[in-house]
């Protein structure tokens, strides 16, 4: 082979392959959205079990507040260390031994008979499942598959659960009043079963799975070995995190948008609002609307995101939260009206509106840890939802209202402004981990 020949092999050897006309990375986030909107199913029952539960078996609805609880701590508390599971095991594993669970224990619930196999079926085993699937899988894939568009794509995952809440929230409540509840939690167990083929079918855990780069990326990017030790190095990062001050205000903040949300609305606002005499299927149809509008307000979140300060948008979320949570008291009545449909378009624009720039500031803060440590800020998300849904029900059995509890939210949601205002940004540095920063942040 002459010279001339040799260079033009060589120059054509070096030519980029044709990417597809859409990347990968798309088809992943949209096989994780499915996923999420199928296992959101679990996340729609709870606020329609309470008072079906309390006429069936006679239990408190602080009792059953207890379950609620149980599940909503799990689902934080489990977070992080899914994700350095998925470090170790693949996202794929992982996800699909965690709708396992969350199909076996809501299918459990159709034979108990007492209050602590509530707890145990629907509190740990689905608390453990939901947990796997909890938003540090978002923020798995989204920190893998994407280089760019990381707001845009964790807002239009996020949104996921809410359209799962659209989708279930109407058919479970008309199975529950027309029929049984029994029915809806054996849907709940299909449902997540129906969405296994998918994970393992069709999601991959990495781009170089399928030898392709990042989307945006200018390199390519191999896959990491397995990270061996998960719980050490979930409980490591945690470690490290508590001594700086962004993860404490990060987790502060949001431990408040859990107890103003999952919490209280998706836990109370059914039985509230039933409480003023409006049809549980109505009750249930708004809080749907909710989905509908979070989708929105999420998506529009990320974009957001990528263009403007999260703490600043952290700030302005929680506050105009705070200030609709005050005005509901006087808005619930027996029949729907302009005041309360306002109410429900603006809630639900910022009912999850918080997590893109919450994990705009953890990839800022902590690089390749962000995953992980978003998990521990999301603990602490569900440990608030958790005592908002336990004290929710025991603040209805001692005044027989909601009203304390709203009043109490709106509250924290405003200190949550404060809050977000004073989180200080940095820069990841080049080590781009945790571990390898020399000087805690400070808030």
């Amino acid at each position: 082979m002459t010279q001339t020949s040799e260079a033009a092999a060589l120059a054509e050897d070096s030519k980029p392959t044709r990417s597809p006309r859409i990347n990968r990375a798309w088809f992943v986030a949209a096989v994780t959205f499915v996923t999420i909107v199928g296992a959101a199913a679990f996340r729609s029952l709870p606020g329609l079990l309470i008072d079906p539960l309390h006429q069936e078996f006679g239990w408190s609805r602080g009792t059953i507040g207890a379950a609620v609880s149980v599940n909503l701590a799990l689902y934080g508390l489990t977070a992080p260390f899914a994700a350095a599971l998925m470090d170790r095991f693949g996202i794929r594993r992982v996800v699909a031994v965690a709708l396992t669970v969350i199909a076996v224990g809501s299918g459990l619930t159709v034979w108990m008979t007492a209050a602590w196999q509530l707890i145990l079926c629907w509190g740990l085993l689905v608390g453990l499942g939901s947990g796997s699937m909890a938003l540090a899988f978002a923020a798995t894939v989204t920190n893998r598959w994407f280089t760019t568009r990381r707001g845009l794509v964790s807002g239009i995952l996020t949104a996921g659960s809410a359209s799962g809440q659209l989708i279930f929230l109407p058919l479970l409540s008309w199975m529950v009043e027309r029929y049984d509840w029994r029915p809806a939690a054996v849907t709940v167990a299909l449902a997540a079963l129906a969405v296994v083929p998918f994970v393992w079918l069709l999601l991959r855990d990495h781009p170089a799975d399928v030898g392709l780069k990042p989307y945006g990326a200018t390199d390519f990017v191999p896959k990491p070995a397995p990270v061996t030790g998960a719980a050490r190095r979930t409980v490591g990062v945690l470690l490290s995190a508590v001594r700086t001050g962004p993860f404490w205000l990060l987790a502060g903040t949001f431990a408040i948008c859990g107890a103003s949300t999952n919490g209280l609305v998706q836990t109370h606002f059914v039985p509230a609002a039933h409480d003023h005499g409006m049809p549980v299927t109505t009750a249930a149809s708004l809080l749907a609307v909710i989905g509908v509008f979070d989708v929105v307000g999420t998506i529009a979140s990320g974009w957001f995101t990528d263009r403007f300060e999260p703490r600043r948008l952290l700030a302005v979320y929680y506050a105009l939260r705070g200030l609709s949570l005050l005005f509901l008291p006087m808005l619930l009545g027996p029949a729907i009206h302009p005041p309360m449909i306002f109410f429900i378009v603006f809630y639900g624009l910022d009912w999850v509106a918080t997590v893109p720039p919450t994990l705009a500031l953890c990839r800022e803060n902590y690089g390749e840890d962000s995953a992980i440590v978003f998990g521990w800020v999301l603990a602490s998300h569900q440990i608030g939802a958790a005592l908002v849904a336990y004290l929710g029900g025991v603040a209805r059995d001692a005044f027989g209202t909601y009203d304390i509890v709203w009043y109490a939210s709106g509250a924290l949601c405003a200190a949550a402004a404060l809050m977000a205002l004073v989180i200080r940004r940095r820069p990841v540095t080049a080590a781009g981990r945790l571990g390898a920063v020399s000087r805690p942040a400070s808030a």
